[in-house]
């Protein structure tokens, strides 16, 4: 069993921490467009399986995703209503920040 934070352990310096990385916000970003649990195997990032495992670790120990196994798959889903009662509006906001960086990155 994994272990997760309880609402009373979530702090948001963890929370920010976790999502101030390219790669965790990447996957955090994905995560809140799919709105459904999603398997490890489901993201395709340019970094070995061993940093994606950690990435996902630093996600789930901070309070922003809660892993389940489904049989053999390890789905990740994004704690978005608990961070929404601590926080509020704080992951809407970092996601829209994220967002309006990535078109103006891209030009998209």
């Amino acid at each position: 069993m994994l272990a997760h934070p309880s609402l009373a352990e979530i702090r948001v310096e963890h929370v920010l921490h976790a999502l101030a990385d390219p790669i965790r916000l990447r996957i955090v970003r994905q995560m809140a467009v799919a709105r459904t649990g999603l398997a490890c195997s489901y993201f395709e990032l340019p970094v070995a399986k061993s940093t994606l495992t950690h990435h996902f670790r630093v996600l789930r120990e901070s309070g922003v995703i809660h892993q389940i196994y489904r049989g053999t798959a390890k789905l990740n889903e994004l704690r978005g209503e608990d961070l929404e009662k601590l926080f509020p509006g704080l992951l809407d906001s970092v996601l829209r920040a994220a967002d309006q960086e990535a078109e103006r990155l891209t030009g998209v």
